[in-house]
Formats: C-alpha cells, structure tokens, sequence
C-alpha cells in the first residue's frame, strides 16, 4: 500500500460521522438514505461520506435492490478492514464518536469502568496486550446470528494528576 493510499484511509477514519456510518453497516447492509435516516441528516449530506468509505476501501457496496418505488437501491457493508488501520491523533475521534452514538442511550443501555492503576512500563505492556489479544480474539470470530449488537470502548491514558 502506498503511503498516499495510507493517508487517504487514515483521513476516512478521522471522522466520528464516518465512524458512525461504518457502525451502522456493520451488521446491517444499509442504502445512503437508511443511513442518513439513522443519522438524522439529509442523503446528500451523507453520500460524500459514503463515497470516501468506498473509496477507501471500508464499506462495500451490496447487490443492487429495488426500492419500494421501484428506484435503484445501493446496500453497503463495512468490510471490517478499520480496524487495524492506523489513524494519526485518533484519541480525539473515537472519543468523540463514543460522545455521540452514546449521547441518546437509556443509562441502563451503557455500562462504563473507569478506574485508576499505578504500574511500571512492563505491567503497562502486559495489561494491554491481554486486552489487545481478548479484543481481537472477539473481532476474529464471526457475528452470532442471534447476538446484539454492540460496542466496546477501552481508552488507557496517563493520569499525570494521580502519580
């Protein structure tokens, strides 16, 4: 992959609405209007972002279908491929796509750890290594066709205030 394509796909994901478009057609294939009908915008506001996922090669257009006007519908699918792409300065992003797909949620919908450690750059290594190999372990294995769908988010961060 050439550093130029590498850029592109790095610019793609450094959007929380891009982000967001990818979630919803993680499972489901979704046409540029259910999508924008999820979102709450207009499709001419989320077709640009669809056509940059495309392009980059993380959502996948679907079989044609007919709509119920009988006008031509395009499906697209994420093709899971974001998640090892590098992004440069991601932390802001995914944060902020959290905010938003989380901003709506009944409490009872979101569960949320937050607690603080003091380890050496070793048991720092260790500790995210293990949850690096369970999280890929569950990414690895294919959707249960009776699951729900859901989200994880872990962030690990210096506390400068706690040392």
């Amino acid at each position: 992959m050439s550093s130029s394509d590498d850029a592109a796909k790095g610019r793609a994901l450094s959007s929380p609405l891009r982000l967001r478009i990818l979630r919803l057609c993680l499972h489901h294939a979704r046409t540029n209007k259910e999508i924008a009908d999820l979102l709450g915008l207009n499709p001419a506001s989320t077709l640009h972002h669809v056509r940059t996922l495309v392009a980059t090669g993380f959502l996948e257009a679907q079989d044609e279908r007919r709509g119920r006007r009988g006008a031509r519908e395009v499906p697209y699918l994420a093709t899971r491929r974001s998640w090892g792409q590098r992004v440069d300065d991601v932390a802001p992003v995914l944060i902020e796509t959290f905010v938003q797909e989380t901003a709506a949620l009944d409490p009872d919908d979101i569960e949320v750890w937050r607690l603080g450690l003091k380890l050496n750059p070793e048991h720092q290594a260790e500790l995210l290594a293990k949850l690096r190999a369970v999280v890929d372990e569950y990414v690895a294995m294919p959707s249960d066709p009776d699951g729900h769908a859901t989200s994880l988010m872990i962030a690990h961060h210096r506390d400068p205030s706690a040392d």
